[in-house]
């Protein structure tokens, strides 16, 4: 197993009594890890105060400064147990700066009213999709890690302006043992739809805050491959609101993201 495996560097920080572990520069866009990454390790701290099993219900995050690669630590703390949810704490801190401040929410299964999504599941084939390592001259290197394609909308340095970016997306690595971490870092994986509408990079982009709901408990999701529509929904003063849909590969849906983020272009 390489270093730079996400199971590896996850287990390290599950294993570790000080919440510590460590990534290399591969992880990285620009100066600071990839915020899938950084945020997933804010959820194993999380995890580790819970006294049983609860499914993360929902994830906010403020991206405060760069993460650089190398050693990081959690600093997670318990704010309130219910008796049906518990909401944590945690700063994810490297070189002695907070560097990523979040709040999860965990919360038991209980029966309750359902309102179903509605069943809008049509997504292109991978098949007719642009694989990741076709377009790698434009994509941060981190998606080495992933095996995945854009399919309809916004590619991003394309020059053709869309406000959508679709895409299909799976781990390269066995990750069972971490299904919410799992499903935070592809929820992540998305750059600012914006980024569409530049036909060549470098235009520095990065995300400032992001709430992250689970529809349905993480541990509960049993296809590998997802699918992800996201959309921008508006975009003024170099700062993007865009808004996203994950779903699993038989057309559950399985979260909603939505991000703040800045972009200078």
């Amino acid at each position: 197993m390489q270093e730079s495996d996400l199971l590896q560097i996850l287990s390290r920080l599950q294993d570790s009594a000080d919440n510590i572990t460590s990534f290399d520069a591969s992880w990285s866009q620009g100066r600071s890890a990839f915020g899938g990454i950084a945020s997933a390790f804010v959820v194993t701290g999380m995890r580790k105060l819970l006294d049983s099993y609860q499914p993360m219900r929902s994830l906010m995050v403020s991206f405060i400064a760069p993460v650089p690669p190398g050693e990081v630590s959690v600093d997670a703390r318990l704010q309130r147990k219910g008796k049906n949810v518990t909401q944590v704490s945690a700063d994810l801190i490297a070189d002695g700066a907070v560097c990523l401040q979040a709040m999860g929410v965990f919360g038991n299964p209980r029966e309750a009213l359902r309102v179903a999504p509605p069943k809008d599941f049509n997504p292109s084939p991978r098949e007719q999709g642009i694989a990741f390592e076709a377009h790698a001259k434009r994509v941060p290197g981190f998606l080495q890690y992933f095996e995945g394609c854009w399919v309809d909308g916004g590619l991003p340095f394309s020059g053709r302006p869309s406000r959508h970016l679709n895409l299909w997306v799976r781990h390269k690595t066995n990750l069972e043992n971490f299904t919410t971490e799992k499903l935070v870092t592809v929820a992540d994986l998305p750059p600012p739809v914006i980024l569409s509408y530049f036909d060549k990079p470098p235009v520095p982009a990065s995300s400032l805050t992001w709430s992250l709901e689970f529809v349905v408990a993480p541990e509960s999701i049993e296809t590998e491959w997802f699918y992800l529509e996201f959309t921008v929904d508006a975009a003024a003063d170099g700062y993007t609101q865009q808004s996203g849909r994950i779903f699993d590969e038989t057309g559950r849906l399985c979260a909603l993201s939505r991000q703040c983020m800045v972009y200078f272009g």
